[in-house]
């Protein structure tokens, strides 16, 4: 990730990032009904153009509109975009009086009836400069005067009394009640006061009716009793967050941790939405700044949903929700992909902001693989995959359908774009405003669970990517202490106990974490937690590791790049809290800096086998290959020694997220006939060739192996601007790749690369040497541990020329060479030479591939051995040895994984079911983190 966001779908957000002004205006009328023509006018004296960088007075107005509840908000179907506001709603300037003016009749400019509130901003056509919020009522009988407003939450010291004071544009009837009874009355006036006293909480309805036309205004707000706050012990079972009690489904424990905060309520749909000080948060003995509370009476498996709010009148979801509900973007989300939102998890009318979930006693997910053994770090194929892009119905079940496609291609784990709740339902993921939460938009938690559990059964892990250094204005760790003044979004405040005002790297977007802080640190710990022990999540990529420093400033890129020892040391601690969850769990970190730091990762732990794996990009070197240019085409950088690694834990990749499609590439800048589709698609495979078989983790984007041409930056109406790089993107299934021939072939060609290399044990090794940068690379692979009957030398050819090349593949020794593509065979020797077209390549091997005949255990190495060969009762009865989170995978001798199952120990004698196999011959591998094993099978 580097700084590019789809954030249209959540205006909110953007706006955090618009410089904004507080400007003056008037409408005239003040008072008018939605079919009357108004006019709003905008002080130029009060606007700096010259700040928003405004040419020729293009402002425009951004709109939108609510029910007669003041509920139900929508766009003017005339805005536009908040990146390119409409012609339509461009302000006329008048020079000389120097003021904005826009007319229109609200029912028509809107496009709806019914209307009772109006909000507007000024901005700038692409949104870099905006003013205020500002709203109107819509209706000549209208509030003048309101004390209290309405919606408040007031206290004053119990038996005061608290002066209401209301009056109309016209005159009215009025009548007050507190909690159902009435309390005053007035009629035909134009204004009314009584003082109430005050004992208890009290909710105040005042209504006035006109005495003209009969129309209703209503007034709700509340007065209750300065807070007393109480000071105890929280339970044990209790944490920041929600706590259910394991010993009663009725009970509920709610914690927040909130310095500078004097009380806090807690709202919901237990109470009404209602402040009341039987809600009111005790604080922690052990901790002032801990608030808590326990909700009782509740039915278990109902849903539940809650806010915080504090003294100041800030109102927040619980900062460790694992599942929130949003105003603004759980409407769009279909029934298909998440049916419940429009049932039993709907959000709560009247409401504001995001609110939490609370379900006691919810029935768990019953996994059918608890004990995941994952690949080796240094034998990870990664597939990169934004669940948005990768099928058209953007959801987990499209995904369950296609793991077939996805084992089909021989990778061992998929790492998913961020999923955590991020703001709108069309994005990256890059924008998250709750970390524990999963996002709806791509469906249910017990969907997700799914998905996982079939990756897992079907041998492939599941990484999540996670954008921890930073969080958007929906984050309640960045709304509780902001330097809004009525409880909406606000930028960091002086006091904000997470974040820092200004960024302190280069690279920053929305609110920037401050990790030297214990609060940021305790946050990080729980985000790791809530998806490895909830979801079974198999390791993260860190996304944007540079920001994790607290001695830069924003614009210096020179510091942000250079060695930070605090950076250093707070992402070890942080590795180290994620292996206290998992001490096989990945860890991959996009940093892209300089060596000296990522050593300080990677080597990390090494001798335990941990070890951070580092983002390793080579798109540059390898598109280089593809399109047929010499210069900079070295891509010698996936060798890990040349990083000063001590093990392979550089994920090397020519494709990712971020950076532009190699095919694209191909076809725009190609060199000569590179720039044809077929020929462009043939050097795909060779790139294949060349990328998979050095050793080492790797990682490739998703549709690369179906020759994936569509830019990076297209937009949706095809053509190309950099505004667009997280535009939607055509879904290659629905294009029908999956189908065309010369474009599956690449997927078959890499399928079977992959066979070859995952299978056999002369890949997991760290001796190998990669030659490069003439567009003729040479690979070699070795282990000389392995019997000379086995595959332990591999060299790899390729031509990546405009025209045919004799090559020298320098065979280490004289003998017969395989191709292992198609086990073809011949006798060669350090000369011989072989002729390579443009974009082809051998992997030649000085034996077939997945043809070891091992036939007893070798107590120094991985080895496995077949009790009972043929197999004729359905059992498959196997010995091993050092095959430590061992797992075993039997292939057809096409190369098709046919079973897998986990071992239970490192060595030992285990007997598997192999019914509904079928009769015939197959391969049988033993991988563990300690080596490879294969051995023929036969079924009778």
């Amino acid at each position: 990730m580097k700084i590019f966001y789809n954030l249209i779908a959540f205006f909110i957000a953007i706006s955090a990032f618009a410089q904004t002004q507080t400007v003056t205006y008037s409408i005239s009328p003040s008072a008018f009904n939605e079919d009357e023509s108004i006019t709003i006018t905008f002080n130029g004296s009060s606007i700096n153009e010259s700040t928003w960088g405004v040419a020729n007075n293009a402002l425009y107005l951004w709109s939108w509109s609510y029910d007669s509840n003041d509920a139900n908000s929508q766009d003017c179907p005339t805005n536009g975009t908040w990146a390119s506001s409409s012609e339509a709603n461009k302000l006329t300037y008048n020079s000389g009086n120097d003021t904005y003016t826009i007319t229109f009749v609200p029912r028509t400019f809107y496009n709806r009836t019914g209307l009772g509130r109006i909000g507007f901003l000024l901005k700038t056509k692409t949104g870099n400069g905006q003013s205020q919020d500002i709203y109107s009522e819509v209706g000549k009988f209208q509030f003048v005067n309101t004390t209290p407003k309405n919606g408040t939450v007031n206290f004053i010291a119990s038996g005061s009394n608290y002066p209401i004071s209301y009056s109309t544009s016209l005159p009215a009837n009025y009548v007050v009640k507190s909690n159902g009874n009435t309390i005053y009355t007035a009629n035909n006036v134009s204004s009314m006061f009584t003082a109430y006293n005050i004992t208890t909480d009290n909710q105040i309805e005042l209504t006035a009716t006109s005495v003209a036309d009969g129309t209703v205004l209503t007034s709700k707000f509340s007065i209750s009793p300065t807070p007393s706050v109480q000071t105890a012990a929280m339970p044990s079972y209790m944490r920041q967050g929600i706590s259910y009690d394991p010993n009663d489904a009725t009970k509920v424990g709610l914690a927040i941790y909130a310095p500078f905060k004097s009380y806090v309520h807690v709202i919901g749909s237990f109470n009404n939405w209602q402040v009341s000080s039987n809600y009111l948060m005790k604080r922690d003995t052990n901790n002032s700044n801990l608030y808590w509370i326990e909700l009782t009476g509740l039915t278990p498996q109902q849903v539940y949903t809650f806010q915080y709010r504090t003294s100041d009148g800030v109102k927040v979801a619980d900062p460790y929700s694992t599942l929130v509900l949003s105003p603004d973007d759980d409407p769009w989300i279909s029934s298909t992909t998440y049916p419940e939102l429009q049932t039993t998890m709907k959000y709560p009318a009247g409401q504001q902001y995001d609110v939490s979930v609370i379900q006691t006693a919810k029935p768990a997910y019953n996994w059918a693989i608890s004990n995941f053994q994952k690949p080796a770090k240094q034998n990870l194929i990664v597939y990169e995959a934004l669940v948005r892009d990768f099928t058209a119905q953007q959801n987990w079940q499209s995904l369950i359908d296609k793991i077939p496609y996805i084992k089909g291609l021989n990778v061992n784990a998929i790492e998913l774009m961020p999923v955590m709740e991020f703001d709108g339902n069309n994005s990256w993921g890059y924008n998250p405003g709750f970390h524990l939460a999963l996002d709806k938009a791509y469906g249910t938690p017990e969907k997700f669970k799914e998905f996982i559990d079939k990756c897992h059964q079907n041998g492939i892990a599941v990484i999540l990517d996670v954008a921890l250094n930073h969080a958007t204005g929906r984050s309640p760790l960045e709304r509780l202490w902001s330097t809004s003044t009525d409880g909406s979004y606000g930028d960091v405040a002086s006091n904000n106990p997470y974040f820092n005002q200004l960024a302190k790297h280069a690279y920053s977007v929305f609110y920037d974490f401050n990790h030297s802080k214990a609060e940021t640190r305790y946050y990080v710990n729980r985000v790791l937690e809530q998806w490895i022990t909830e979801y079974k999540i198999d390791g993260f990529r860190w996304d944007l590791t540079k920001g994790f420093t607290q001695n830069c400033t924003p614009s210096d890129e020179t510091c942000t790049g250079a060695y930070q020892q605090d950076r250093v040391d707070v992402l070890k601690l942080y590795s180290d809290y994620q292996w206290s969850y998992d001490p096989t769990s990945y860890i991959i970190f996009e940093h892209l800096g300089g060596d000296q730091e990522e050593q300080q990762w990677a080597n990390y732990r090494i001798n335990e086998g941990k070890g951070v794996m580092m983002w390793d990009n080579l798109t540059g070197p390898f598109g280089q290959n593809t399109m047929g240019y010499d210069s900079n085409s070295n891509f010698n950088r996936a060798d890990f020694e040349n990083h000063g690694f001590a093990e392979r834990r550089n994920m090397t990749y020519g494709e990712s997220h971020d950076e532009e499609r190699l095919m694209y590439k191909n076809l725009t800048y190609g060199n000569g006939n590179v720039k044809t589709l077929a020929t462009a698609l043939e050097r795909q495979k060779a790139f294949g060739a060349v990328f998979f078989t050095v050793p080492g983790p790797k990682m490739i984007w998703q549709f690369g192996e179906l020759g994936y041409e569509f830019s990076i930056n297209r937009c949706e109406n095809g053509t190309i601007s950099n505004d667009c790089r997280t535009s939607p993107k055509p879904v290659a299934f629905t294009l029908g790749y999956d189908t065309d021939a010369s474009r599956k072939a690449i997927y078959d060609t890499w399928a079977k690369i992959l066979q070859i290399r995952l299978s056999s044990q002369v890949f997991d090794t760290t001796t190998f040497t990669v030659e490069s940068g003439n567009l003729l690379p040479r690979i070699f692979v070795w282990n000389d541990a392995l019997p000379s009957t086995s595959l332990k030398n591999v060299v790899v050819v390729a031509n990546f020329t405009t025209s045919a090349q004799t090559v020298t593949p320098s065979f280490p020794y004289a003998g017969t060479w395989y191709n292992l593509m198609d086990n073809s065979s011949m006798s060669a020797n350090s000369s011989t030479t072989v002729v390579l077209q443009p974009g082809e390549f051998r992997i030649f091997g000085n034996q077939t591939a997945l043809a070891t005949d091992e036939t007893k255990i070798d107590a120094n190495r991985t080895s496995l051995q077949i009790v009972q060969n043929p197999a004729t009762d359905g059992l498959l009865k196997i010995r091993y040895n050092k095959a430590k989170n061992g797992q075993i995978n039997i292939y057809d001798l096409n190369g098709k994984l046919v079973k897998s199952f986990g071992l239970k120990s490192a060595k030992g004698d285990e007997t598997f079911s192999v019914n509904g196999i079928g009769t015939g011959n197959y391969l049988v591998q033993l991988k563990s983190d300690e080596g490879l094993a294969v051995s023929k099978l036969i079924i009778k």
